[in-house]
């Protein structure tokens, strides 16, 4: 909850500082492009050490940057290029950070419940999506963009703590002697060999890099479109927040049934064509009723992705192979965000969901033409 506080005034921080969609753009394109660089990497080290362990370090490491993020914010030093290098440090703890915590739900739930710990692990998720923005466009009209800072930093002691909490019968790691280019490459091949899972991954390219930028187009689009401030930014996160968590309880109710392929082939239409749809909406009302769908599209998306890399892998890859989904589903985020933030600030910020949504369809149509056989076969079976 804490770190969806700071990247909502994060955001609004630098939109009222710069009134810029395109370095709005460049703050999200800083902030996920160490994911790009060096999430592969992440894999090879999380497979070879504990991963308590290496999640102690990175929550440690978000802590004394949101320490350093409200200082600079209350004594009003605060500039641009600090806010973007800040941002580049949590994208290079967060490179591994986030592929850590995906491979550690299964070994904390075990292989038998694996479904239904990735959609719980979701809901959790989306119920900090939904408290967070909310509050932080409280604390922002209430308090200040700084108070939200404080609050981030503050919720890495409770996150650390937690980790202090957590015993392990049994620690996964596997040393190897190998080097890293190497297991990279070997992660790379499971994931290229298996149809499956190669799929996903194309998948995962397309609609992650144009489909979920909404940190980028939805401050824009409440400003120039709805005409607003701050909360009506917070509300609209809190709505997608709140499709996902309907989502989320839905994935975790269908997970006794094993991987939804039909339903993922369809919500990943379905996102890029609300995307499309938003072009018409112009009202407060609509608009957060399509951040509701949308919301709830995205999440069963990711949530079949990532069932989908995590289904039936070899535990010796595991870090390696969720690597590559993170890799997929942040890393290629600054393509998407430099994309939209250049649109909006040349067509306006009606445009921003629109661009990403269109462009979205034109390239799902090769995607789902060169693997006709696989999808066929997802839209007539659930798993």
């Amino acid at each position: 909850m804490g770190t969806w506080v700071q990247r909502t005034a994060q955001t609004w921080l630098v939109y009222q500082m710069t009134k810029s969609a395109f370095l709005v753009g460049l703050l999200s394109a800083c902030q996920f492009a160490p994911i790009l660089a060096f999430t592969l990497v992440a894999g090879t080290l999380i497979d070879r050490y504990p991963k308590r362990r290496i999640l102690l370090i990175t929550q440690a490491g978000f802590l004394f940057l949101g320490v350093i993020m409200t200082a600079i914010v209350y004594t009003h030093l605060v500039k641009y290029w600090m806010v973007l290098l800040i941002a580049i440090g949590y994208g290079v703890l967060q490179s591994f950070d986030t592929p850590t915590r995906q491979s550690f739900v299964v070994e904390l739930v075990g292989h038998k419940d694996l479904m239904n710990g990735i959609s719980l692990n979701s809901t959790i998720f989306n119920l900090a999506k939904i408290a967070g923005p909310s509050l932080a466009g409280l604390l922002m009209v209430k308090f200040s963009v700084g108070f939200c800072f404080l609050v981030d930093a503050i919720s890495y002691l409770a996150v650390l703590l937690g980790l202090f909490l957590i015993k392990q019968t049994k620690v996964v790691a596997t040393p190897s002697k190998k080097r890293i280019w190497s297991d990279v490459k070997d992660g790379l091949a499971y994931v290229w060999q298996h149809a499956e899972i190669r799929l996903s991954a194309i998948l995962m390219l397309i609609v992650c890099t144009l489909n979920y930028n909404n940190n980028v187009i939805i401050p824009i689009f409440a400003k120039e479109v709805l005409h607003s401030g701050a909360q009506t930014y917070a509300n609209l996160l809190s709505a997608t927040g709140i499709g996902s968590l309907i989502a989320a309880f839905l994935m975790s109710y269908l997970s006794r049934f094993g991987l939804q392929r039909n339903i993922y082939v369809l919500v990943a239409v379905g996102t890029a064509a609300l995307q499309a749809i938003m072009l018409a909406v112009r009202n407060y009302d609509l608009a957060m009723a399509m951040m509701v769908l949308i919301g709830f599209c995205n999440m069963i998306f990711l949530n079949q992705s990532n069932a989908s890399f995590q289904f039936d892998i070899p535990n010796h890859l595991r870090g390696r192979i969720m690597s590559v989904y993170v890799l997929l589903n942040q890393g290629t985020t600054p393509v998407g965000s430099l994309f939209v933030g250049g649109v909006m600030d040349i067509a306006g910020g009606i445009w921003g969901f629109p661009a990403c949504g269109l462009l979205a369809l034109l390239l799902l149509i090769p995607a789902f033409a060169a693997n006709r056989q696989l999808v066929g076969q997802w839209l007539h079976k659930t798993a």
